[in-house]
């Protein structure tokens, strides 16, 4: 397993059931721990080399699930009153490495597609989208991080 070195991060191991019609990718349980509710779940793509740049949510726990490629995840922990404060966490999850990252309210995260095929990312949010409750920056070189 991953060293995880950002306080409150958590990496949840999952099942992937293999059926000669179509294997069943296991995402999550409301008895997981990592689970705060249920706001919403949707669908995201990263092309291969793509990096989608640092944000933070305010309210929102994620709960990210790869279940087809590899996506590259980078968090960075500047909260005040973290243990882990000015910690990095670097993790790639995917088809290779089959987890359910959970993030936090309050921490950075950035994620760059490295499988060269599709790389398909589930989150099973707690509550609804709000861009008043998320943090961006574009620039990705506003956190330094050697990617």
């Amino acid at each position: 397993m991953d060293k995880i070195t950002v306080q409150d991060v958590l990496l949840t191991p999952l099942k992937r059931i293999h059926n000669p019609k179509g294997d069943v990718f296991h995402g999550m349980k409301k008895s997981d721990l990592g689970y705060a509710g249920f706001g919403e779940a949707y669908f995201s793509t990263i092309h291969f080399e793509d990096i989608k740049p640092w944000k933070k949510h305010f309210e929102m726990t994620l709960n990210f699930v790869i279940p087809l490629g590899d996506i590259r995840f980078v968090i960075y922990d500047d909260r005040e009153n973290s243990k882990t404060k000015g910690a990095f966490f670097d993790v790639t999850l995917g088809e290779s490495n089959y987890q359910r990252i959970t993030i936090p309210p309050g921490v950075w995260v950035a994620f760059c597609g490295v499988g060269k095929n599709y790389n398909l990312l589930l989150n099973l949010a707690n509550i609804e989208h709000d861009s008043n409750e998320i943090e961006r920056k574009d620039d990705l070189s506003e956190i330094k991080y050697s990617w």
